[in-house]
C-alpha cells in the first residue's frame, strides 16, 4: 500500500456576478419566496451571463486556488462537471491551457453532483501511484444552461459556480491529507436524474428531440429518498474504514442539494445540525462545485479551523454517491464570495 497521500494545499471558489433572488423567480414562476425557502432553504443563486461558460468559471476558481497554494504548476488538471463547454472535447484541457498549464494531464470527471468526491479519489489515485506530484481539481457547473427557466420544480434549486482545490503529494498523517473513500453507483436508476437529449442514445434515434428532452429532469421525491439513504450509508462506511465514530466528526460537509436533504442526512447519522456546513442558502445547488464552494465559504467565515475533522459526502445522478474524510489544514483564508 502506498504511503503517499494527496494533501490539500490550496482552495478557492468563483461565482458569477449575476444574482437571481427568489423574488425574481416568483415573477416568472407560479411560486413565491416562502414556498421556495420552505422546501429548499434557498434564498438566491448565481447564474452565468449569456456567452459565459463552465470553463470561464473553472479558470477563475482554478487560478485562485493555484495562487492560494503559491504555485503556478501542477502535473494534472481534473474538472468535475455535468455541463462541459462541449460534448467533445473535454473541458479540462482547455482550462489547463488557459491557466498556462499546457502539457499537464487533463481530463473531465462525469459523476454529476458526486463529481467532486470522485475527482478527489481520482486525484488521490494519481498522486498515490506516482503519476502526479500535484493536481488541480475543479468542480464547476452551469446548471442554468441545462435547466428550463420555466421549470418550477428545478429552476428554483440550481445555481452556477466553481470551486477548486490544489492537492500535493504528502504523508497520510499530516493535516490536509485526503483519505478513506467510499464510492458507489446504481445505474438501474439512471432515469431519476437526466438530460435525455444530446448523447449517442438520442442522436442515433430518428427525429429531433423534444423541448423537455433538451433540459434537465429530476424525479424529486424518489431522488430525495435515495439521496438521504445513500449519503448516510456512504458516510457510515467511510467512518468505519477510518475507525472514526460519529462524535469524531467536527464538520459534516455534504453536497449542497437542498437544506432539507442536508438536515435529513445529518439527522440520520445522529450528527447535530449545527455541525452541518451549509452554503446552499446563498448559492443554490451548484452540482459538482457545491462541496468546494461550501468549504471555501466555511474557511472564509473561519467556521472550519486547522485540525478540525471533516466528513464529505455527496449524491448525484447516475446514480452515484461517495464520501471521504479530511483533517483541515492551515490554508490562506479565501475571500468571502457571498454576503450573509
Amino acid at each position: 500500500m502506498s504511503t503517499t497521500a494527496a494533501v490539500l494545499c490550496g482552495l478557492a471558489g468563483q461565482l458569477p456576478s449575476r444574482v437571481v433572488t427568489n423574488e425574481e423567480l416568483a415573477r416568472r414562476l407560479d411560486t413565491d419566496d416562502d414556498w421556495i425557502r420552505t422546501r429548499t432553504g434557498i434564498r438566491r443563486r448565481h447564474v452565468v451571463e449569456p456567452g459565459q461558460a463552465t470553463s470561464d468559471l473553472a479558470v477563475e476558481a482554478g487560478g485562485r486556488a493555484l495562487a492560494a497554494a503559491a504555485t503556478d504548476r501542477v502535473d494534472a488538471v481534473v474538472v468535475a462537471t455535468t455541463t462541459p463547454d462541449r460534448p467533445c472535447p473535454a473541458t479540462a484541457p482547455l482550462v489547463a491551457a488557459r491557466l498556462g498549464l499546457t502539457g499537464a494531464a487533463a481530463f473531465d470527471v462525469g459523476a454529476v453532483c458526486t463529481g467532486f468526491v470522485y475527482g478527489l479519489a481520482s486525484a488521490a489515485g494519481l498522486i498515490a501511484a506516482g503519476v502526479a506530484d500535484s493536481v488541480l481539481l475543479i468542480g464547476a457547473d452551469t446548471y442554468s444552461t441545462i435547466v428550463d427557466p420555466l421549470d418550477r420544480a428545478n429552476a428554483i434549486i440550481f445555481g452556477d459556480g466553481a470551486g477548486a482545490v490544489v492537492l500535493r503529494a504528502g504523508h497520510p498523517d499530516e493535516p490536509g491529507a485526503v483519505g478513506h473513500f467510499d464510492l458507489g453507483s446504481d445505474g438501474a436508476h439512471e432515469d431519476l436524474i437526466t438530460v435525455a437529449a444530446g448523447g449517442s442514445r438520442q442522436r442515433s434515434t430518428p427525429g429531433e428531440p423534444s423541448h423537455e428532452d433538451r433540459h434537465f429532469a429530476m424525479r424529486g421525491k424518489e431522488v430525495y429518498r435515495h439521496a438521504v439513504t445513500r449519503m448516510a450509508e456512504s458516510a457510515r462506511a467511510t467512518l468505519s474504514r477510518a475507525g472514526w465514530k460519529i462524535d469524531d466528526v467536527d464538520h459534516f460537509v455534504p453536497h449542497q442539494a437542498n437544506l432539507r436533504i442536508l438536515h435529513s442526512v445529518a439527522d440520520d447519522l445522529g450528527l447535530p445540525r449545527e455541525r452541518c456546513v451549509t452554503h446552499v442558502e446563498s448559492v443554490g445547488n451548484t452540482g459538482a462545485a457545491s462541496i468546494p464552494l461550501a468549504l471555501a465559504d466555511a474557511a472564509a467565515r473561519q467556521t472550519v479551523k486547522p485540525g478540525d475533522r471533516l466528513l464529505l459526502t455527496a449524491f448525484g445522478g447516475g446514480l452515484t454517491w461517495g464520501s471521504c474524510l479530511l483533517t483541515w489544514p492551515s490554508l490562506p483564508q479565501p475571500e468571502r464570495m457571498t454576503t450573509p
